[in-house]
């Protein structure tokens, strides 16, 4: 029986799905990125100094001397330290909500700073007024730190916009998590980045819970990468617990996005090991499934086994700890040693100028 002819719709549409799923072909063809050993050992202290700053935070917040929210990044390391090490620091810019400090680190920004504004002082990168939650350096091209969910999605449309309008090269990356990507702007971005194919990258750094929501107790569609077909953007699906699986991906989207064809949708799988915010019990989930994240997927320990594999020795390894323990403690120092704010400041920087 002759096979039947294939319609101009049907052959339009799968060449559309083959558009959309390309990225994620072109990566799982090839998932991982090489590094040579000292840019390992890099990744491996940057992922540790985020660890052990977020640990000090906790002890700092549990003290009295970080108050109001705090979010910590524990666990979820390799995301920002994948993604950001793949990014033109010269051009590119980045947007993230309140679970920030991580990503101001895998920048490569002051830990003195970072955590002096969270503490409120007067040294902080937003002069203590941000605090945890929002904290921005325009040097580093980092806006924020934002507080609203899902707020940041748009900003950084609106980053990528400024990019294409003045044809600077640079790319925008938006984080958001699983829980504000069921925020009704975030779709609205989607639109407009794929409708005006701005140079943008999606990503959505899903840990599973949202403030304490299970995923699938809380939206519809639990692949969060295939949330911008309808916008004919295309996601990619990354494993975000190990920091060379995220380079690599980010390295994909990176090439498709400044070619000039417009946003991607990026979902980094990665898990928190600490609840959503300081005051946050986690009585949602067990003991017994975090800890065998921990035992099983952990993104530091992952990246220690490589380099123990690349003849790195457990001894240089307890020598990069040490260092970044000394760093973390000379940050907290710095904060508590640190004035507060005078009270004028509360004045400033609340318009772009006088009027």
């Amino acid at each position: 029986m002759p096979k039947a002819k294939t319609s101009a719709a049907e052959t339009a549409a799968a060449e559309e799905d083959f558009a959309l799923h390309s990225l994620q072909a072109t990566l799982d063809a090839d998932k991982r990125y090489t590094p040579s050993k000292e840019e390992l050992l890099h990744f491996y202290e940057q992922m540790l100094l985020i660890r052990r700053f977020e640990e000090k935070a906790g002890q700092l917040y549990g003290l009295g001397l970080i108050g109001g929210f705090c979010h910590l990044y524990i666990g979820q390391e390799a995301v920002a330290v994948g993604l950001q090490s793949a990014l033109d620091n010269d051009k590119d810019s980045v947007i993230t909500g309140y679970r920030d400090h991580g990503h101001m680190l895998a920048y490569g920004i002051d830990p003195k700073v970072i955590m002096a504004e969270l503490t409120g002082r007067e040294a902080g990168i937003s002069k203590g007024k941000g605090g945890s939650m929002h904290m921005f350096s325009v040097e580093h091209r980092f806006y924020g730190g934002h507080g609203i969910v899902g707020a940041q999605v748009s900003l950084g449309a609106g980053l990528a916009f400024a990019h294409k309008y003045r044809e600077d090269g640079g790319v925008a990356m938006a984080y958001f998590g699983d829980g504000a990507a069921n925020q009704g702007q975030v779709y609205e971005s989607f639109n407009m980045a794929a409708l005006w194919k701005l140079p943008i990258i999606f990503v959505i750094e899903n840990n599973g819970y949202a403030m304490g929501t299970a995923v699938k107790r809380g939206s519809a569609e639990t692949h969060f990468h295939r949330r911008g077909t309808s916008f004919r953007i295309p996601g990619m699906s990354v494993n975000g617990m190990d920091v060379l699986e995220v380079r690599k991906s980010a390295e994909v989207a990176l090439e498709y996005v400044r070619a000039g064809n417009g946003p991607v949708l990026m979902e980094l799988n990665t898990y928190r090991y600490r609840g959503h915010s300081m005051s946050d019990p986690a009585k949602y989930r067990s003991r017994e499934e975090v800890q065998e994240v921990r035992e099983k997927r952990d993104p530091i320990e992952h990246a220690k086994t490589e380099l123990l594999a690349l003849g790195v020795t457990e001894e240089a390894l307890k020598e990069i700890d040490k260092r970044v323990r000394a760093q973390v403690a000379e940050s907290a120092d710095f904060a508590e040693n640190s004035p507060e704010p005078n009270a004028p400041e509360l004045y400033t920087d609340v318009l772009v100028e006088s009027y």
